[in-house]
């Protein structure tokens, strides 16, 4: 059945679920270094540590993609792992400040990124299926701009209850964290579960045709279908996706240095400190929260413009340009001193981020059928978590053998692998259409 197009503040509130999820991937990417910190792990241990997330993705989301496209519940194909989903990753959330020690933290982190994964690759593959190709544009970069919202508002959280008095910098737990980074887990919680129920409880899923129920039918059931299914898959993808992997290679290793490494980066270049017991670290995990905040703000602001530009313009040279965008604000961040020239890094980060979350879905749109959605989304998400595998058993060498354990250098180290990640993006081979 031919997808009807929907009123723009439709595309909205399908998304907003989309909020929740960023909301969570949020507060990971600012607390769970400090965490880790707090309880005791060395800079060497925190990739490793940090293992939840690629793990998770790497098994998860293919497999729930492909399960999604299989599903024919009463309740929807793709909303039953939303709802699942969220509330799983409610309950990590409520726990984890509670973390009395590392491996308690990593356990939760575990099921938190599984949970968030379980909820996230469904949704990508509900924008295809409910928005015709000349929307889609518009829907990833929806998801984009709350991407940057609910991000914004994680990392904010913690310094806006300082701000207006509501707890102190300071103040902390018996297992060392913060009562700021409670407040902001349980904030948290509420705001995953709730924004997502909120999409699901507005937004009908389209029926599926009588052919397509068929074809569901007739397919064997099981888990050894489903990886056969993923695997038949990989080795039919279109040729585009296989580009995409290089970009993704340098890009998202990046990234994942940069979520582990940006705060012990601030410590060192704002606070010069890298005491973890020192006020100076604290205020290097709140200054953490607004840098990412402020690159955040900047993707909700551009997202939209993207969409625009892409819809004008090839696809391919808004994220070239973007990416490039990103790699310099990196490459130029821990030469800044001062804590508001740090906004130039994030304006080009911001940027990049947003393309990073939208665009190649855009490249990707019409090249896959769409019966194997919920699948191809699912292995353009490995190609994002496998990097991130890669960067956790590798970094720590790369760190300490080249990098001299300097988290600067980490971070900038980071800037030259997006530059590459442009330069890869303009050679892709795409479409005239």
């Amino acid at each position: 059945m031919k997808n009807i197009k929907l009123s723009f503040w439709n595309i909205i509130s399908m998304n907003i679920g989309f909020f929740g999820i960023q909301y969570s991937f949020g507060l990971q990417q600012t607390n769970m270094t400090p965490i880790y910190s707090y309880l005791g792990a060395n800079p060497e241990q925190i990739p490793l540590l940090n293992l939840a997330g690629p793990m998770t993705g790497l098994l998860v989301q293919p497999v729930i993609g492909a399960l999604s496209d299989k599903t024919t519940s009463r309740f929807g194909r793709r909303r039953p792992y939303f709802v699942v989903g969220a509330i799983l990753c409610s309950v990590c959330l409520l726990a984890m400040p509670f973390s009395s020690s590392l491996w308690m933290a990593a356990g939760l982190l575990w099921i938190l990124d599984a949970a968030n994964n379980m909820t996230m690759e469904p949704y990508r593959a509900f924008i295809s299926d409910k928005l015709p190709e000349s929307q889609h544009a518009t829907g990833f970069l929806t998801q984009s701009f709350f991407t940057g919202l609910g991000i914004t508002l994680a990392n904010l959280t913690p310094g806006i209850l300082v701000a207006i008095g509501f707890l102190s910098q300071n103040a902390r737990s018996s297992n060392n964290i913060p009562y700021t980074t409670y407040a902001a887990f349980l904030i948290g919680a509420f705001v995953s579960v709730a924004s997502v129920m909120y999409s699901v409880v507005t937004t009908k899923e389209e029926p599926l045709s009588e052919t397509q129920l068929a074809e569901i039918k007739k397919s064997p059931a099981g888990v050894v279908p489903v990886f056969k299914d993923i695997f038949s898959a990989i080795r039919e993808m279109p040729a585009i996706m296989r580009q995409l992997a290089a970009v993704y290679l340098f890009n998202w290793y990046a990234m994942f240095i940069y979520w582990q490494f940006i705060t012990l980066c601030l410590a060192q270049t704002i606070f010069h400190t890298a005491d973890p017991a020192a006020q100076g670290f604290t205020s290097a995990q709140l200054l953490t929260g607004t840098v990412n905040g402020t690159y955040n703000i900047v993707t909700f602001c551009v997202a939209f413009i993207l969409a625009w530009l892409s819809q004008k313009a090839k696809p391919k040279s808004v994220h070239a340009g973007s990416l490039l965008l990103a790699g310099i604000g990196l490459l130029a961040l821990p030469s800044i001193h001062a804590q508001g020239m740090l906004l130039f890094s994030m304006i080009g980060l911001g940027i990049g981020w947003a393309s990073m979350m939208g665009t190649p879905y855009i490249l990707l749109s019409g090249s896959i059928p769409q019966h194997r959605t919920g699948i191809y989304m699912g292995i353009l998400n490995m190609f994002i978590v496998l990097p991130m595998l890669i960067e956790t058993v590798s970094f720590r060498y790369v760190y300490k053998f080249i990098l001299s354990s300097d988290p600067a250098n980490a971070i900038r180290f980071a800037g030259l692998l997006i530059v590459i990640s442009a330069i890869l993006t303009l050679l892709l081979k795409t479409s005239k259409k």
